[in-house]
């Protein structure tokens, strides 16, 4: 049996099984190598060599149920970077932590323990601190043949760049010389610099921007199609690394008052969204002006285009206009809170690790200012949202690894803690 039936088998227990989260195991009992190349490897991309088995066992373990007790939290220490404002996981098989520290270093954590020297020193190019820095990393879908990774940090004259790196010879250091910069944005005011980059499951990079400062959004930028600023934007970055592509589903392409980049708009500042592991729905915290922070959702099956409100609304409220304001058209988020219980939400991820059975399927999500920590998950087509625990930590940002473990950072101590049952 050769490697392209190994494949068709792993392929038939993916689609069979009911729950992408299921965990496969199959024993092999190893019969001949074969030393005739093959054409392709799994990726398609890479020849490798072929080889003989017998499967001796075949297991699916099913995925935990969600649970109708909301979990008790812990708090593992892991490592500490000063001033830490984003987590990520290059998704490669070694299970590193990447974090980003906000003056303009990338650390990584490698089994349990902080490599001493930085993956990337760009502090020369970075304006830090308040609301600007080094704010946002993603790597692409095949990171270990690509070795290379994306960053999103405000430079020294205050504007977003959205540029690549290259990693070296050795896996835990970039080289600072092989910037590409794909994209730059002026940004009016020195806050609302947004921040996030995530990779969909569609493989496109998206791109969190806040509506460009001041307070109240001045200019109204969230609304004006023709900017970038006050939304989330979707790029195609691997399929011509000279130059980013517009995405053909993008939901304003062939339009010209829009910007075709535009995946959604009317955000405030989107400081932190995740995508789901299983579902591949976006989850997006979008922190508040005056008195409310709010949570918004959006489906896998969305073809984008969607407008979260903002200046119009600042949660399900009111804003500019005070009152009497028109919702049409208007998409209203999921869960809000007030500011006598926080003011600055950081979004996180929805749990889908094995580790922490009572917390699968509940999103988490926390405050920045009084260190609260919120689970919300679904309950038939509604959402049900509960405070978990309030922390003394600054929180800034949640990560989470290869396995769905999720992590959290306290920006004051600069601590790095894994949540465990």
């Amino acid at each position: 049996m050769k490697a392209w039936l190994l494949f068709g088998l792993f392929l038939f227990l993916f689609l069979a099984t009911p729950s992408r989260a299921n965990l496969i195991s199959i024993r092999l009992l190893l019969t001949d190598w074969n030393q005739t190349q093959s054409q392709f490897d799994l990726n398609g991309d890479q020849k490798v060599n072929t080889l003989d088995f017998a499967i001796e066992s075949v297991t699916v373990a099913p995925s935990p149920s969600p649970s109708t007790v909301w979990p008790v939290l812990n708090f593992t220490p892991v490592a500490t970077v000063p001033s830490p404002v984003t987590i990520a996981s290059a998704h490669d098989g070694t299970n590193r932590l990447f974090v980003v520290e906000q003056s303009g270093r990338i650390h990584s954590i490698e089994n349990g323990n902080l490599v001493s020297t930085p993956f990337l020193t760009i502090t020369a190019r970075v304006s830090c601190c308040g609301e600007r820095g080094l704010l946002g990393l993603a790597f692409p879908p095949q990171f270990t043949s690509k070795q290379y990774f994306y960053v999103n940090y405000t430079n020294t004259s205050g504007n977003t760049v959205i540029s690549r790196f290259r990693v070296t010879s050795n896996p835990n250091v970039a080289d600072p010389n092989s910037e590409q910069i794909l994209l730059t944005i002026t940004q009016p005011f020195s806050n609302h610099n947004g921040g996030q980059l995530q990779f969909g499951p569609d493989g496109y990079l998206y791109i969190g921007m806040g509506d460009g400062g001041s307070s109240g959004d001045p200019q109204n930028r969230a609304q004006n199609p023709a900017e970038l600023l006050g939304k989330i934007l979707r790029i195609d970055s691997e399929s011509n690394l000279t130059q980013y592509q517009i995405p053909p589903t993008n939901p304003f392409v062939g339009n010209s008052a829009y910007r075709p980049e535009i995946w959604a708009l009317g955000l405030r500042n989107p400081w932190r969204f995740s995508f789901d592991k299983l579902t591949g729905d976006l989850l997006i915290a979008d922190v508040g002006q005056n008195q409310w922070e709010e949570l918004n959702w959006q489906s896998a099956a969305s073809t984008g285009g969607v407008n979260y409100g903002w200046r119009t609304m600042e949660g399900m409220h009111c804003f500019n206009p005070a009152s009497g304001c028109a919702q049409t058209g208007l998409t209203l988020p999921i869960a809000e809170y007030n500011h006598t219980l926080g003011c600055s939400i950081t979004g996180g991820y929805r749990y889908r690790g094995l580790q922490f059975p009572n917390l699968y399927g509940v999103y988490l999500y926390g405050d920045y200012c009084s260190g609260r920590i919120w689970g919300l998950r679904a309950q038939g087509t509604s959402w049900e949202t509960t405070q978990l625990i309030q922390t003394a930590y600054q929180i800034t940002t949640f990560g989470e690894d290869e396995q769905g473990e999720l992590f959290i950072a306290d920006y004051a101590s600069g601590t790095i803690y894994h949540i465990m049952p």
